[in-house]
């Protein structure tokens, strides 16, 4: 099992922008404990959304619409981390902010592994 451990959740005013990282580690010493990662969003009262998903090689990536073009996926794989650059917030941003893992391919929405989650919250 891969354990995934979020960061870089926060407070911030709508247009500006936040990072978020996602550490993994447990069963990641093999491309078979890590597969496509990505993020899902679950705001107060909603059901959870996909958000983001890139492959181990990084040259394949899938958008939410509502993300294309302000959001930016990208990993790194000597360091076992996934990362969002999240760009033009907007107060519809706001939710927790899930990392996952497992999948088998960006176009999937089953995922084997999920952190814990972090809080994003965009006030206007």
């Amino acid at each position: 099992q891969v354990q995934l451990q979020e960061s870089g959740g926060g407070l911030v005013q709508a247009g500006g922008s936040l990072k978020l990282s996602c550490a993994a580690s447990g069963r990641t010493f093999s491309p078979y404990g890590m597969g496509v990662m990505g993020w899902f969003r679950q705001a107060a009262g909603k059901e959870r959304e996909f958000v983001a998903a890139i492959n181990w090689s990084g040259d394949s990536t899938s958008y939410a619409p509502f993300v294309e073009g302000r959001f930016t996926i990208s990993r790194d794989n000597a360091k076992i981390t996934v990362y969002l650059q999240m760009n033009s917030l907007q107060p519809e941003d706001t939710a927790v902010y899930y990392c996952v893992n497992g999948a088998r391919s960006v176009k999937s929405r089953q995922y084997a592994d999920w952190g814990q989650g972090t809080q994003v919250t965009v006030s206007s």
